[in-house]
């Protein structure tokens, strides 16, 4: 069954081919907009009643149908029949079949191109809200630890060379204040997803009386995608833009995978972790493999490349809707999901993260204190360069020697946290996600 089949109309062998390459993956992805189809006929058909092209009792029986349904999909019972060409022709055969004539009332005013945009729009919106409820969550624990380790010491490094006095505070801190602004384009993925095209149709209006405000309301959009043909064009767009936003906070996780990797080896001795997180070798009995955070890694470097890879789908297209958007859910859907088991993963891992409080008793961190030797003596009025020619000649010399504190009292030399304000920043994006 399919929604532009025309009466008395039967598919031949050549159209069974032709079916099968072009619903490809699709049917399997339209599962994740079944909810949102039914969300979205239920605003559509309400304001069709309003219009007067249902009745009452019509619009009665197919917001009853319409939400038995959502009761089906919710259950994880509903299923996309052979030989039905999508989900959209699913729900309205099922509507159909469950309260008659009225069923078939339910594509007025409406292309399937403005109904898959609706659904695809709704679809985001939620997944974007629950994916950065997530990152909250990952937020909250690099603060909870940058405040718990914000007095235990740790070289910074520059091109990979031991620089300078940090803390473990300032390093979970950092990846805290990095998903902050990751929540930036978070939001702006939401903003674009969050404007309705239905009553677009399929990019050239209707010559019903739509009432779009109507719709924008009941789906809670904050506004309307205005221009029936950029309606449209919002298609591949909404999409590129959320993968961008994926790919920045996917682009955050790999940094802190890395450096966790990096910092569990044996040639920092950093960081560690029961032994139950990590992995052994088959053959060397004292390895203690950081799989989880390799893996995070290389997912969240996959998902580097998503923006581009949707950019390309849509490169050389024109205006107007093109088969080609299809395949913009088999890039995108899995994407989403793949972030957040990176986010859940993540955020396990962290609240059994073990620091090594003693790392700066190793003697190859015997210079991480000239910068203060150099700022010490520039307080008792020597000239910065006078200072740092000074300190640098003992250091050639190896007569050098600093007392390196023992505790990180002085927030002002090493760096302030300012945990505070930096909780506040993401307080203030996610209550901008309504």
């Amino acid at each position: 069954m399919k929604l532009w089949q025309k009466e008395n109309q039967t598919l031949s062998e050549a159209s069974a081919i032709i079916d099968s390459f072009t619903a490809g993956k699709d049917k399997e992805f339209d599962l994740y907009l079944a909810e949102a189809d039914v969300t979205g006929s239920l605003a559509h058909t309400a304001m069709l009643k309003e219009i007067q092209l249902l009745s009452a009792d019509e619009f009665s029986a197919i917001e009853k149908g319409l939400k038995a349904i959502l009761h089906t999909i919710k259950a994880e019972a509903f299923v996309i029949e052979d030989g039905v060409e999508d989900v959209h022709s699913q729900i309205e055969l099922l509507l159909t079949r469950n309260i008659g004539e009225a069923g078939k009332k339910i594509h007025s005013g409406r292309s399937r191109n403005d109904q898959v945009l609706v659904d695809v729009k709704l679809f985001i919106r939620d997944q974007l809200k629950k994916i950065s409820g997530e990152i909250k969550t990952v937020f909250d624990t690099l603060q909870l630890l940058s405040e718990k380790h914000r007095e235990v010491l740790m070289p910074g490094y520059t091109h990979m060379q031991v620089a300078m006095p940090s803390s473990f505070g300032l390093w979970f801190g950092a990846y805290a204040e990095s998903l902050v602004d990751d929540m930036e384009l978070m939001l702006a993925a939401y903003h674009v997803a969050n404007k309705n095209p239905l009553g677009s149709g399929a990019g050239f209006g209707s010559s019903f009386p739509l009432k779009r405000e109507m719709t924008t309301r009941l789906l809670k959009f904050e506004t309307l995608n205005y221009n029936s043909v950029y309606a449209q064009m919002s298609r591949g767009k909404t999409e590129k833009i959320c993968a961008m936003a994926l790919a920045s906070v996917g682009a955050t996780l790999s940094r802190l995978s890395f450096d966790i990797c990096l910092y569990m080896g044996q040639n920092f001795g950093f960081i560690s972790f029961p032994d139950e997180l990590c992995t052994g070798s088959s053959i060397m009995p004292h390895k203690k493999n950081p799989d989880v955070f390799e893996l995070i890694r290389a997912r969240c470097n996959k998902l580097q490349a998503l923006p581009n890879e949707l950019t390309l789908l849509q490169s050389n297209l024109p205006s107007g809707y093109h088969r080609d958007f299809q395949l913009t859910k088999e890039c995108l859907f899995p994407a989403l999901q793949e972030l957040s088991s990176c986010l859940h993963m993540a955020h396990y891992m962290l609240q059994h993260i073990q620091v090594n409080a003693s790392i700066l008793k190793d003697e190859k961190y015997r210079y991480l204190w000239s910068v203060e030797a150099v700022n010490e003596q520039v307080l008792q009025g020597v000239p910065f360069r006078d200072a740092y020619k000074k300190v640098g000649k003992d250091i050639n010399s190896g007569t050098f020697s600093y007392q390196k504190p023992l505790h990180h009292t002085h927030e002002g030399s090493i760096g302030n946290l300012c945990t505070d304000e930096i909780r506040k920043e993401m307080e203030k994006r996610i209550a901008l996600l309504k």
